[in-house]
C-alpha cells in the first residue's frame, strides 16, 4: 500500500516527504472533506516534491456542475498536480456522475494524457444524500477515471469503517481492480484501522488527521508519517 498524506502548505509537504509519504495530496480542510487549495499552493507543493513523488490535488466536494468542475480540474493540472481528485458530494445518480467524470477526464487528459483522475465517493453517503460508493467503480471506469476512492464527507470523528463493513470495503476494492483502476481508502483513518486495511489491500490509503496527532486542523508531524509508513509496510 502507498501512503497518501494531505498537506495544506509547503512546510507540511516537507514533513510528509521526510516521513516517507508516497503521494502528497494538496487540500484545504477548511473548505470541506476534499476542499480545494489555491493554485499557487499546489505549485509550491510540486516544487517541494520536485518530481520525486507524485502530487495530488483535490478540487472540491461538488454538486452537479460539470463545467465548473472541469475548469477547476484543469487549473489543478496546470498548477502541477499529477492526480486530480473530485468529490461527488451532491451527485445523486449514475448519469450525473458519468457526465461529471467524463468531462473532467477530458479536460485534464486533453491537456496532458499522463494526468490521472481520482473519483471519490463517500462512505457516509446516506447522511449527505450522495451516490453510494458501491456504484462508483462501474461509472468511473467508463468515464475515464484512473482511481476510485472512498472518503467521509462529514469530518466529525466517525470513520469509513463505521459506515462500511470490511466485506463492503473489500467488494469496493475488488470492483475497482476488476475494471483496471487503482483504489484508495480514506475517511478519518486511525492507526488502529491499519490491520483491517492490510487485510483489504487497497493500493492507496489517504490520511491527514492521524498524522497531525488526531486533529486534522493541526499540523502534519514527520514522526507520525514515518510511524504510519512503517505500520503499513
Amino acid at each position: 500500500m502507498r501512503l497518501l498524506v494531505s498537506p495544506v502548505n509547503a512546510s507540511e509537504a516537507e514533513a510528509a516527504m521526510a516521513g516517507g509519504a508516497d503521494i502528497l495530496d494538496v487540500k484545504n480542510p477548511r473548505e470541506g472533506s476534499l476542499g480545494a487549495n489555491f493554485p499557487w499552493m499546489i505549485r509550491s507543493v510540486a516544487d517541494v516534491s520536485a518530481g520525486r513523488i507524485p502530487v495530488s490535488a483535490t478540487i472540491g466536494d461538488f454538486d452537479y456542475k460539470p463545467g465548473t468542475a472541469s475548469l477547476a480540474a484543469l487549473g489543478a493540472a496546470v498548477s502541477g498536480a499529477d492526480y486530480i481528485k473530485v468529490g461527488l458530494l451532491k451527485i445523486r445518480s449514475r448519469d450525473e456522475a458519468a457526465d461529471m467524470l467524463g468531462n473532467i477526464a477530458r479536460s485534464i487528459k486533453d491537456f496532458d494524457e499522463g494526468k490521472r483522475l481520482v473519483a471519490a465517493a463517500y462512505s457516509d453517503y446516506a447522511r449527505v444524500g450522495s451516490i453510494s460508493p458501491m456504484e462508483l467503480p462501474e461509472v468511473a471506469s467508463r468515464s475515464g477515471a484512473d482511481v476510485v476512492m472512498v472518503d467521509t464527507a462529514i469530518k466529525d470523528g466517525m470513520t469509513t469503517f463505521q459506515f462500511m463493513t470490511e466485506a463492503e470495503i473489500a467488494e469496493f476494492i475488488s470492483a475497482g481492480h476488476d475494471r483496471g483502476m487503482e483504489v484508495a481508502i480514506a475517511g478519518t483513518i486511525k492507526f488502529t484501522d491499519l490491520a483491517l486495511l492490510k487485510r483489504a489491500g487497497p493500493d492507496i490509503i489517504g490520511v491527514r488527521g492521524a498524522v497531525c496527532g488526531g486533529d486534522r486542523s493541526g499540523e502534519i508531524k514527520e514522526e507520525l508519517v514515518r510511524r504510519m509508513k512503517a505500520d503499513i509496510s
